[in-house]
């Protein structure tokens, strides 16, 4: 598995008009080509009476790319649109651009500026998140030790979840695959051996939120 990735960190929209023509960019983090194409179809019942919904998407699983120009001449729309989140390294994201035609035609140029801009000013007002593979873990401890544990996580990184008082602490937190290691030998030599991590489950999380 990869130790981190880029996605989008939310939903998010951005418009602008060129020659009368209103483009829309509305964007997403996915994770399935069913959930890009449920985003898909809510743009366009959102924007029923636009003349073009163009779109691509990015996955992760099974690597695959998809788009669409919708009816504008080929490559001028969904290959621009696409573009937009190879070149900023996003995955696991999904891109609709509705244009409502003005009555006057771009030319290819013309088209493909605007797309790639109509995607590009979405992408932006969204943000990019960067996930971080984590593994999510509880440690058990006296009550004496709690303190040196609870400074322990904390110095490598870790963010605590959830704390059980009960006839000792329990502490549930998650933290960066990259320094679980160290923090095994940190934790095993500051309570002598006498505390252990135990893994609960992986996940990737934007630890900077």
């Amino acid at each position: 598995m990869k130790v981190e990735y880029q996605t989008l960190k939310t939903a998010a929209s951005a418009e602008f008009t060129e020659r009368r023509s209103r483009f829309i960019g509305d964007c997403a983090p996915v994770s399935s080509e069913a959930e890009a194409t449920a985003f898909l179809q809510k743009i366009k019942v959102r924007y029923r009476e636009a003349k073009h919904h163009v779109y691509a998407y990015s996955l992760r699983q099974g690597n695959i790319t998809r788009h669409s120009d919708d009816g504008e001449p080929q490559g001028t729309a969904g290959m621009p649109v696409l573009d937009v989140l190879l070149k900023t390294g996003v995955t696991d994201a999904v891109m609709v651009v509705t244009r409502y035609f003005g009555g006057i035609l771009l030319g290819t140029g013309g088209l493909v500026r605007a797309y790639s801009h109509a995607a590009s000013i979405a992408l932006e007002q969204s943000g990019i998140a960067v996930m971080q593979l984590c593994s999510l873990l509880e440690v058990s401890c006296e009550y004496a030790q709690y303190s040196v544990v609870n400074a322990l996580i904390a110095q490598h990184g870790g963010s605590v979840e959830q704390t059980d008082y009960t006839d000792c602490v329990k502490i549930r937190f998650h933290i960066e695959k990259s320094r679980l290691k160290d923090f095994h030998n940190a934790l095993s030599n500051a309570t002598c051996g006498s505390c252990s991590a135990e893994l609960l489950s992986e996940q990737y999380l934007d630890l900077k939120i």
